[in-house]
């Protein structure tokens, strides 16, 4: 960070303003830990490879129909999966985050 001495760039001073505003309004700041980091890697790896894979199979799926009443049906279930997929993956890294 810079010291106070000099000019501040815009991102710092938006960052103070967030940090006193966090501070008036009762939340602390929690660093993560290297192992809680390593921890959300793994998460973030499995889940990025879970979300190639549906998007691979609903692709092979797609050229394998071709009724259009299917093809949305078929990006419908897509955009479900992918959906649960960020939020299991959301709440995982949430949860990895508030350990201590």
């Amino acid at each position: 960070m810079a010291d106070d001495t000099g000019p501040k760039s815009a991102y710092e001073l938006a960052m103070e303003r967030l940090r006193k505003k966090d501070a008036e309004a009762g939340i602390d700041e929690r660093h993560v830990t290297d192992e809680q980091k390593a921890a959300i890697a793994e998460v973030r790896n499995f889940y990025e490879a879970k979300m190639a894979e549906a998007e691979v199979l609903h692709q092979s799926k797609m050229r394998a129909s071709l009724d259009p009443a299917e093809h949305e049906a078929l990006a419908a279930n897509y955009r479900r999966d992918r959906e649960r997929l960020t939020s299991e993956r959301d709440a995982k890294i949430d949860k990895l985050r508030r350990q201590d």
